[in-house]
């Protein structure tokens, strides 16, 4: 009996210690993509990528209308060409539709590396100010109050004293 009341007594006293633990924590929440297009820098990062895009854009296009002419021309002297020839210039067509296919391919996986690489030092110095300012307010957690995963966000929305930090 006493061994179930001693028991009892280091639960209650552990439980209390969580609650008192629980009730000292702070909790924040921001919403980091809408921080980041707050972000002065965001405009030269999207004209940057537009600039990139375009010279690929431009490039796939002279690719296609290559392509075009190429099938064009196929299709207008098909009925003279010899054998050779005809499988010849089928063989071409077929050649440049896999090189366009494995440009697109390339140029997304390219567009994706060229925004990163952009968008990496902007990240930075926001997670970089929202540490700052949970530190310097007490904040125990800070969570990104734009995902579906949060069913209640009571905590202090952190998003004035993160730009009031970044000077925006």
């Amino acid at each position: 009996m006493k061994n179930i009341i001693k028991l009892f007594v280091v639960i209650l006293i552990a439980g209390i210690s969580m609650n008192s633990q629980a009730q000292t924590q702070k909790i924040g929440h921001i919403d980091f993509q809408a921080l980041v297009g707050f972000m002065p820098g965001q405009d030269s990062i999207n004209k940057a990528l537009e600039s990139f895009v375009g010279g690929l854009e431009a490039q796939l296009q002279a690719m296609q209308s290559e392509l075009e002419t190429k099938y064009g021309d196929y299709q207008a002297s098909q009925s003279t060409m010899s054998e050779i020839i005809r499988q010849t210039k089928e063989k071409e067509i077929m050649d440049l539709q896999q090189r366009i296919e494995a440009f697109n391919q390339q140029a997304q996986y390219e567009i994706q590396n060229k925004q990163a690489t952009l968008t990496q030092p902007l990240l930075l110095k926001a997670q970089k100010a929202i540490e700052a300012v949970a530190k310097e307010n007490g904040f125990t957690y800070i969570i990104n109050g734009n995902e579906q995963i949060i069913l209640y966000a009571g905590g202090t929305d952190i998003m004035p004293l993160v730009k009031k930090k970044l000077g925006i």
